[in-house]
């Protein structure tokens, strides 16, 4: 059975062990799993001067998760890439070493949508700005008061540390000269695109787009979910991306 490497998202002080602590136990009963810090969260925020957009971050990442298979000496893996960071990874990673990963499911566009019009959390770095950033990404705030709770000060604590704000600020800065994104259409590993029903960050359009793009792309949008369809919906998301590694 192929390693599953999960990948997280990309909101203000995220990292991969409070990312996937409601579903990793899950999948842990199927495959071995490893999920690292991306470049720029948790502990990986040294080391990233000189990155700047999106796509130079999103190829960063796939030469890092590269550099992690290599070091474990795994040939072929299974990905999952959350939202804007993992899943815009998980791509770049399908572009540049496609041989390396057997099948793959992005979250909530993979940041293939439209860049956020403010920073989140940064441009009013209080508690309940990130209490407010959190509360976006499920689909009923009134279902997760105590998870919602707790991750602000978790997170909060991680996005104030020293070097964070700068590195997360270059991640989304405009750049002219970069390199390209991803070319869709080259992408022949086979992806389901999961997205939220209810998501408040990308609309369902954006993972449409992305599944009609990708020449053996399948989407399922998921009723219900915000856009942390593994918080709003760990049972149908561990059995969805259960299901389509195993086909």
């Amino acid at each position: 059975m192929p390693t599953l490497v999960l990948l997280h998202g990309g909101g203000p002080g995220v990292d991969a062990a409070t990312n996937w602590a409601g579903v990793r136990s899950r999948f842990a009963a199927d495959f071995p799993c490893l999920a690292p810090d991306l470049l720029g969260f948790g502990s990986r925020i040294a080391g990233t001067a000189g990155l700047r957009g999106p796509h130079a971050w999103a190829i960063a990442r796939a030469r890092q998760v590269l550099d992690l298979l290599d070091h474990h000496g795994l040939d072929r893996v299974h990905l999952v890439g959350n939202s804007a960071a993992g899943g815009a990874a998980a791509l770049a990673l399908l572009a540049v070493a496609p041989h390396r990963v057997e099948r793959a499911v992005v979250m909530g566009g993979a940041g293939t949508g439209p860049p956020p019009t403010a920073v989140p959390f940064y441009d009013k770095p209080t508690r309940a700005s990130m209490r407010a950033t959190l509360g976006r990404l499920v689909a009923d705030e009134s279902g997760h008061e105590e998870l919602l709770a707790e991750l602000t000060e978790l997170r909060l604590k991680h996005a104030l540390r020293p070097a964070a704000e700068g590195a997360f600020r270059a991640m989304f800065a405009d750049t002219a000269g970069g390199p390209p994104p991803v070319d869709l259409a080259k992408i022949t590993t086979p992806v389901l695109a999961l997205h939220g029903e209810r998501d408040r960050v990308q609309p369902v359009a954006v993972s449409e787009r992305l599944a009609e793009a990708l020449p053996d792309g399948h989407l399922h949008v998921v009723a219900g979910a915000g856009h942390w369809i593994h918080v709003d919906r760990p049972d149908e998301f561990t059995k969805l991306v259960g299901e389509f590694l195993s086909a």
